[in-house]
């Protein structure tokens, strides 16, 4: 996976609006939850778009899989959609994790929330992480309940009573060969620096105004 993501834009309904695009060097194994590439399964690229606030696609594979082409992304990979600034993506790094994300609270909820509850404004915490080891298929889905539990933990420290928002997803990339790890929890070889990586990021992002802030196309008019 390259270094960093590369900011870039798209042109729709007469605006320029941010993408950022991962560039793999080579393939990678993935678990996401993302609306397009999703699962478990090699991947060629990420992408994480922004979305106007007004977005109400419901193909938003379809939409995702259109972007990749316009930036000429080949084979399968990972799309992402936000309704905060992409180009406000916070990074952090620990023994060699590196984690990327971008945290719009505007719909901060509880998961065990009441069925009555309902979404009150933008949201989307998008997460990306790179292993530079190869996970177990349970390491990975295991590594994606512990970057959940270090997005929780910053969320508490930050003052929000909240676990996430209802559109969270995760993005968990490692190496496609080699030797594998069989866990990753919160104490586990890879899943620790994961975990302080993912809280750094987190807790950084919605500290700074980003989580707070404006949606995107709000801050545009």
């Amino acid at each position: 996976m390259s270094t960093e993501p590369t900011l870039t834009t798209r042109r729709e309904d007469g605006r320029d609006i941010p993408l950022l695009v991962w560039r793999l060097a080579e393939p990678l194994l993935a678990i996401s939850s993302a609306p397009l590439g999703g699962g478990i399964g090699v991947r060629h690229w990420v992408v994480n778009a922004t979305v106007p606030m007004s977005y109400r696609r419901d193909d938003p594979d379809v939409h995702l899989a259109e972007l990749a082409a316009r930036e000429r992304l080949t084979g399968p990979g990972i799309g992402l959609l936000t309704g905060v600034d992409v180009a406000e993506v916070v990074a952090a790094e620990d023994s060699g994790v590196r984690v990327w994300a971008t945290v719009g609270l505007g719909d901060p909820i509880w998961a065990a929330a009441p069925p009555a509850a309902a979404a009150t404004g933008p949201g989307t915490v998008n997460i990306v992480v790179r292993v530079p080891a190869r996970l177990s298929p349970a390491a990975l889905v295991n590594a994606v309940a512990t970057a959940t539990e270090a997005k929780a933990q910053a969320l508490r420290e930050i003052g929000l009573a909240a676990t996430g928002t209802s559109t969270d997803a995760v993005s968990i990339l490692c190496a496609a060969d080699g030797p594998e790890s069989a866990y990753g929890g919160p104490r586990s070889e890879w899943g620790a620096p994961l975990a302080r990586a993912v809280h750094v990021a987190v807790r950084t992002g919605g500290g700074t105004g980003q989580g707070s802030g404006m949606p995107w196309s709000d801050r545009l008019l």
